[in-house]
């Protein structure tokens, strides 16, 4: 394809904006955020010591897959990376029974491997920063 790289950001554009977003406004309230999912998964199965340091890491996770995502870094590593944490939110979702959540969290996983995919198909060595 000969534009790829142009339609290839315009492709990853929009999920690379979500994911960056979703870390970025959370890391100035970093500790109000971290209390409200251990107030959110209070009912789940998944104990409290595990929640409160993925509350931590979450926002800087999003955001580092994100920012990669924009800038087309290690693509193939970063959208393994992001399918992973998209995992692991359905996860914590279906944990809590909130099904409303897993609907946006599966939208952004089907993107996400219909990125992979472009990406498998189109790319050629010179198409990312290494």
């Amino acid at each position: 394809m000969k534009d790829f790289k142009t339609v290839f950001f315009f492709l990853r554009l929009p999920v690379a904006v979500s994911l960056l977003g979703h870390g970025l406004v959370r890391l100035p309230k970093l500790q109000a955020f971290t209390g409200w999912m251990v107030k959110t998964m209070e009912k789940s199965v998944i104990p409290e010591a595990l929640i409160i340091p993925f509350g931590y890491i979450l926002p800087f996770l999003e955001a580092m897959i994100g920012l990669c995502l924009l800038i087309n870094f290690k693509t193939k590593y970063t959208l393994f990376s992001a399918l992973g944490l998209m995992s692991i939110l359905i996860f914590g979702s279906c944990s809590i029974e909130n099904w409303s959540a897993i609907e946006s969290q599966l939208l952004h996983s089907f993107y996400l491997f219909g990125l992979f995919v472009f990406y498998e198909k189109y790319r050629t060595e010179t198409t990312e920063y290494k």
